[in-house]
């Protein structure tokens, strides 16, 4: 498929900051073999006073900027044209989940994606029993590594009422999952601390979503969002595999990807630190528009 998205964030504090710094990661990615990033731009206003590009350990793009006088107010804004072509469905079959420990014991690297990195409790995901008992709770004999993470997601999607008024962006994992209610990256950190459990390595991949609309029904401007989903590792066979558990479906070619990492705090789409007092109000719109 082939996508233009459109985005744009505005923040409005109460009270201008003197100085702010921020980290932007919006761009859709290039990913060989996956995806394409055809064209893309960027614009920040008003323009910072320092800007700098890299590329962190996981591979994504990170924009850093500064601002050194007063504002009141920052919008980012996002034009680009992705090819996203579908995953292949051709998936080996994985190895059994009691089998797993020791694929990751031979695995001898830690490269980017190595599943070492992605195994124990990071800042967004504890592992907890309460949601490894849940996790077991699903299993059935010695599932394979794949057929848990399908199960896992499945029951989450379940189990789980979608309800973006219940939590906020940092409510913590453990809260949502008590509540049984969130939006999607309280779903995808709660499958990742389901899957961490049972030993299975798993990661947090934030992206895009087209959206359909009903039949008979216009596409609404605006309507589309940033997601998130999972990334797991099924063993050496089969490798990492994205499965979206608000969806209770594989990531396929709807599924645009901006940034991956092992949780929310390594991709969140922009962060910062500013000097300032009082509150501040955020709005977004999202468009992933069929080319």
């Amino acid at each position: 498929m082939l996508y233009d998205i459109s985005l744009h964030i505005t923040y409005i504090y109460d009270f201008p900051a003197d100085a702010s710094r921020h980290m932007a990661r919006l761009l859709p990615a290039d990913l060989p073999g996956e995806q394409r990033q055809i064209a893309g731009t960027l614009r920040v206003d008003p323009p910072p006073a320092e800007l700098r590009v890299h590329t962190d350990f996981f591979g994504n793009k990170n924009v850093e900027l500064a601002y050194l006088d007063a504002h009141k107010k920052i919008k980012f804004s996002v034009q680009s044209r992705v090819e996203r072509p579908a995953p292949s469905r051709q998936l080996k079959p994985s190895l059994p989940l009691a089998s797993l420990a020791q694929d990751i014991a031979s695995y001898r690297s830690l490269e980017a994606w190595a599943p070492h990195h992605f195994m124990g409790t990071t800042a967004r995901v504890p592992i907890d029993r309460e949601t490894t008992y849940y996790a077991r709770s699903l299993l059935v004999s010695n599932p394979s590594v794949l057929d848990a993470v399908v199960l896992v997601g499945q029951a989450l999607h379940r189990d789980f009422r979608y309800d973006p008024e219940a939590t906020k962006v940092d409510t913590p994992m453990l809260d949502a999952f008590q509540r049984r209610r969130g939006v999607c990256q309280d779903f995808s950190h709660i499958m990742i601390a389901c899957l961490r459990g049972l030993g299975i390595p798993a990661g947090y991949v934030s992206g895009f979503l087209r959206t359909i609309p009903p039949p008979g029904k216009s596409r609404l401007d605006g309507a589309d969002a940033m997601h998130a989903w999972v990334r797991a590792w099924c063993g050496n066979g089969v490798g990492w595999v994205e499965y979206d558990p608000t969806n209770a479906i594989f990531a396929g070619s709807d599924h645009v990807i901006v940034a991956r990492g092992r949780d929310y705090a390594d991709v969140a789409p922009i962060k910062g630190v500013l000097r300032s007092h009082g509150s501040h109000k955020s709005k977004q719109s999202v468009d992933v528009t069929p080319v």
